[in-house]
């Protein structure tokens, strides 16, 4: 259900690239929690020193703590992260703690929604 954003999404950062006179060699996709360290993609460009630049819409799109570790590591191998739309939460503290409830309300969803259909799968076995 959130591939129709994710579309949008790259349609906006490619018309912003586009605006500003960026070339984009590829469009790397994925969705999974930007909390976590388990983005296989995400992780490949991080480890390819041929990508000198990535583009994202949101801050937390790239990564929900330590952005600013990972960009200095970026910009110490001459890459870099540009923020298309920086537009963001001004206090740091409400947005790490806004960031961290998003995606401990995800997990607890998750979890739920596999907890549900675990059931519904022993109920038809049952029945």
């Amino acid at each position: 259900d959130q591939k129709p954003d994710l579309d949008r999404q790259v349609a906006r950062v490619l018309t912003w690239a586009t605006e500003h006179g960026y070339s984009i060699d590829r469009v790397v996709t994925e969705v999974g929690s930007a909390f976590g360290g388990h983005r296989r993609k995400f992780l490949s460009l991080l480890k390819d020193p041929e990508v000198s630049t990535i583009l994202v819409e949101h801050r937390d799109r790239f990564c929900r703590f330590g952005a600013e570790y990972i960009e200095a590591a970026l910009e110490a191998q001459s890459r870099k992260l540009v923020v298309v739309d920086p537009a963001e939460v001004d206090d740091d503290l409400v947005r790490d703690v806004t960031e961290l409830l998003t995606s401990l309300c995800a997990r607890l969803y998750g979890r739920r929604l596999a907890a549900n259909k675990a059931q519904r799968a022993i109920d038809a076995v049952c029945s």
